[in-house]
């Protein structure tokens, strides 16, 4: 009887929770999903896990996200929307162009740094292959802003006279991504092989200087380089 009392009473609190504040039932939802699915895969996830954790039901998460595979989906959509709206929040267009790109490439590094979750989320997928990125209508969208940054910054700095031409900003963020991304990638291996100094605060403060210079050099003419050594 106080099994099914209480089984009764999470499911009429349920109820009042969507009826009073439904997004803040979507994005619990999303938040604990997020969790799930970067610690255990698509595979061995559970809807009955995340149900549990966010005090709602089987059911209200059906009815927002249609099935498993669609709250999967819709946690990777969540999760790129994140790191482009904060990346767009930088306003890189009030900046000068080495400092635009210095800044963006300290975010994505910092971003990365911590938000395993993020770095989890898109391994999973591509173990997947990528088909659950094929499948949404909006991630396409929502990182074209990345290269659509970087264009800006390109051309700015080309304008200023300071940026390398022929430099393709697609490229750009590859590098910038594939630097980043190992930071947390391998972090498991890479520490267990070679110790944790790079894992450690002033570790990672080193790191991401060495990235930011790395992409620096990569992309500024060689007298641009020499002036920013002098500075």
């Amino acid at each position: 009887m106080d099994v099914v009392t209480t089984t009764k009473e999470k499911s009429s609190g349920s109820r009042q929770r969507w009826k009073q504040d439904p997004e803040a039932v979507r994005s619990d939802i999303l938040r604990v999903a997020t969790e799930e699915f970067a610690t255990n895969g698509l595979s061995g996830a559970r809807i009955d896990d995340i149900a549990a954790k966010t005090r709602t039901s089987k059911r209200m998460i059906y009815y927002y996200f249609g099935d498993k595979d669609g709250l999967y989906r819709q946690v990777l959509e969540e999760a790129y929307r994140k790191v482009r709206a904060q990346e767009q929040e930088l306003d890189v267009e009030q900046l000068d162009s080495v400092e635009a790109l210095k800044r963006l490439v300290e975010f994505t590094f910092e971003h990365h740094s911590r938000n395993p979750d993020f770095i989890r989320l898109v391994m999973i997928e591509n173990i997947h292959h990528g088909a659950y990125l094929d499948q949404s209508e909006v991630i396409a969208t929502l990182n074209r802003t990345a290269i659509d940054t970087l264009e800006s910054i390109y051309r700015k700095g080309r304008r200023e006279g300071v940026f390398r031409s022929g430099l393709k900003p697609l490229d750009l963020h590859w590098q910038i991504s594939a630097m980043s991304f190992f930071n947390v990638s391998n972090r498991a291996t890479f520490t267990r092989i070679f110790g944790d100094a790079l894992a450690t605060p002033a570790g990672q403060s080193r790191l991401r200087k060495l990235v930011v210079a790395t992409i620096l050099r990569y992309a500024l003419t060689p007298s641009a380089a020499a002036e920013l050594d002098r500075q």
